[in-house]
Parts: C-alpha cells; structure tokens; sequence
C-alpha cells in the first residue's frame, strides 16, 4: 500500500500527463508514432501466483473476443504507480491499466484517464460500490469484474465447544472473545497496523455505527474505537494487533492463537490448505437492527489517455470484455472473489457457498474514496494514526482522533 506522501506526490506528478500527450499526440492516424490497434499493452499488478496466471487467462480470452494481441507488463503492487509515472514522462502509458479501485479517483482528478461514456461502455448493473470508486465529478472511468471486502471468520470447533453462536453485534463480539480467550488463544485477532491495512479494518465498525470520514471527531467514529480498545486491554485480543498486518491475522488464526478474525476472502486459499474448519459471517454490528457496511476492495481497469483514438477505443472494448458476465464469474470464482454484476450474485453463491457472508456483505460495501474523492489518503492516516495512539494508551479514542487530525 502506498504511503500518503507517495500518493500526494503521484497527484502532483501525474498532473502534466495530459499535457505531456497532448504535446506529443498528433491524433488517431496522424502517423506521427502511433501503433495498430490489432495490439494493446497492459499494464497490472497481479505479479505473484496464482493470480496472475488466473488474470491472463482472463486476459487471454477477450483478447480473442476484442480480436488484439496483447503485450503485457505486471509489477509488483507497491511499484504500480512509481510505474504508471515513469511510463507517463516517457509516454509510453499502456493502453489497458490496471488500478486498484482507491487510486481511481486520484488518477482521473489528473485528466490522465478516458471517461467510459467516451466509449459507450455500459456501466448499468454493477454494484454501487465499485461505481462510485471509480467515478470522478460524474464520470464513471474504470469497471472491474470481481470485488472483496471484510468479514468475521470463526474457528467452528472452538465455538462449538465453548456453546458460542457466531456473534452478530458488538456485546456478542466482546462476551464471545472473552470466553473463547483461554491459554495462548486469543478471542479474536484483527489488524490495528499503522498503515491503510489497519484502517481499512476499521473502516466496517465505524460505517456500521454511523461514522464517516467526513467528521473523524464524532461520538460514532469514537465509540467504534472503543470497541477496539476494549477487546486489546480486556485481554480477548492481542497488544500485537498494532503491528499485524491482514497476513499476521491469518497466521494466528490458523496456529490457533485466535478463535476469531476480521479478513478477507483473500485468505481461503491458505485456509483451505489446513486442518482449521472454519466460517464466517458478517462484521458484527453495535446494535440489531444495523446494517454492516465494510469497506470495497479490488481493482477496476482503465483506458489512459494516450492520445491514439484507435487503440483507446479498443481498450475500452477490452476494459468492457474484463467485466462481462462470464469473465466476473469466472474471476471471482477462482479468486475467491464477489462479481461486481449484482445479478450473478446468487448465482455465484450456490457455486461457491463459502463465500456466502461476503456476498452478502458487498451489497452494502462502500468505496473508500466514495466522499473524500483523491482526499481519501488523508483521512486514511488520520485513522490509523488514531488507532495506534488509542490502543497503546497513548490517548482515549475521542482524544485520538483529536490528536491524529492535529498531526
């Protein structure tokens, strides 16, 4: 994940991009150093197995329905948008780029993306969610095929042996990782890290509860770290949640050392691949009645401005192709991920039941950069900032978010 400074810098950067192409673009056929549209490049960050050979095969068949070849480039996560820069000062950006859902907004706001209604891209029948993460001042610039997002995972033995249900609000959450908090096991394990990880885990008890990003300070945002708060001093989770990342969690779960997790469906594959039997439901709520809103997560791709109309028409054909009901359903499907089509949800649970409380879960997601727009790293910080200070009793919850907006 990208650092707030690094993010502020891109924007900056990323502002002479249309500039840049505009003083070197001689328009669609001008002959002036423009390829045939039978070749597009991609450019994505799914460098590591199985995703990415999952992704190409993706990427594979609408290359043969959009009827291009492709020339394709991946890079690790934490190097995409030093990448994207570079690739925008030698202008040479691809024609197909990759974006996690986030950074959309803020690389739009530079004028260096297409907006799909260019196009004609039909946007109709994806979750609101990935929508307003990827529009920017009414234009819709990116689609993906497949989302996440946070759940509570369960060890099912260790509550059944302990005569636990599932917990479905905060008090259930606190009295069953009390009692299920026994030895070297922990009750529940979460990320708390001072890094977006750890405020992207946040992010589901503070929506829930009626917190926004647009008043950090208020009685919601801090009763929701007092949950937090809680669960660490009560001694049903760790001290250590402050430096876990999603990835820790997971290995605590599965050692044993927690009964319960907040994560993602990212982590199945690694589940699958032990003795754990394991559930998940919900992110718990503060009070029935409540409607869980978690965080969306995953990637949409984009048709940069390149200044050669040929091959950005068949990149947003492409970009289409990436979206398109079988391609959503086979990609979330191997990747243990949601479809963004909300009319293949149901049908993607009785595929894959397991990923049940997930599904349900992103019919109420939310994008990040929904209401702050390319402000979203800001408030980002500020969270986890917070969250470090509360935790190791730096400050009370209402006081650190005081403290942390101040910083």
């Amino acid at each position: 994940m990208r650092t707030r400074t690094r993010a502020l810098t891109a924007t900056a950067a990323l502002a002479a991009v249309p500039l840049a192409l505009a003083a070197c673009s001689g328009g669609a056929g001008s002959g002036q150093g423009f390829g045939d549209a039978d070749t597009l490049t991609v450019l994505d960050y799914y460098n590591n197995e199985p995703d990415k050979t999952l992704v190409q095969e993706a990427l594979d068949t609408c290359a043969a329905e959009v009827g291009v070849e492709l020339d394709r480039e991946t890079v690790p996560g934490a190097d995409l948008i030093q990448t994207v820069l570079q690739r925008s000062s030698s202008r040479t950006l691809p024609d197909v780029l990759m974006l996690d859902n986030p950074d959309v907004q803020e690389i739009a706001a530079t004028g260096g993306l297409a907006p799909l209604s260019d196009f004609d891209v039909d946007t109709s029948g994806f979750a609101q969610g990935i929508l307003d993460a990827a529009t920017y001042e009414g234009e819709v610039y990116g689609i993906g095929p497949a989302v996440n997002t946070l759940g509570l995972f369960y060890n099912v033995t260790a509550l059944e042996e302990a005569g636990i249900e599932p917990p479905k609000t905060w008090d259930e959450l606190k009295d069953a990782a009390a009692k299920l908090t026994q030895g070297d096991q922990y009750g529940i394990a979460f990320s708390a890290i001072a890094n977006y990880e750890g405020s992207w885990q946040f992010l589901p008890f503070m929506w829930t509860n009626g917190g926004d990003e647009t008043d950090l300070t208020s009685p919601e945002v801090a009763e929701a770290l007092q949950l937090w708060v809680d669960l660490v001093e009560s001694g049903s989770a760790s001290p250590s949640v402050v430096n876990w990342k999603q990835g820790d969690v997971k290995d605590q779960f599965v050692a044993g050392k927690a009964a319960m997790m907040i994560n993602g469906p990212w982590q199945i594959p690694a589940l699958a691949e032990t003795d754990v039997e394991w559930d998940s439901v919900q992110v718990p709520v503060n009070e029935e009645g409540q409607t869980p809103v978690a965080p969306l997560g995953g990637e949409v791709w984009t048709v940069p401005q390149t200044g050669d109309e040929a091959k950005q028409a068949k990149a947003a054909e492409f970009v289409e192709c990436m979206s398109s009901p079988d391609i959503s359903m086979s990609l979330a499907e191997s990747r243990y991920l949601v479809p963004t089509r909300t009319d293949l949800i149901d049908e993607y649970v009785e595929e894959v039941p397991e990923m049940a409380a997930f599904a349900e879960q992103i019919k109420d997601a939310r994008a990040r950069t929904g209401k702050l727009g390319e402000d979203w790293p800001e408030a980002a910080t500020v969270i986890y900032d917070a969250i470090q200070l509360a935790i190791t009793g730096k400050a009370t919850p209402a006081e650190a978010f005081e403290q942390a907006s101040q910083g």
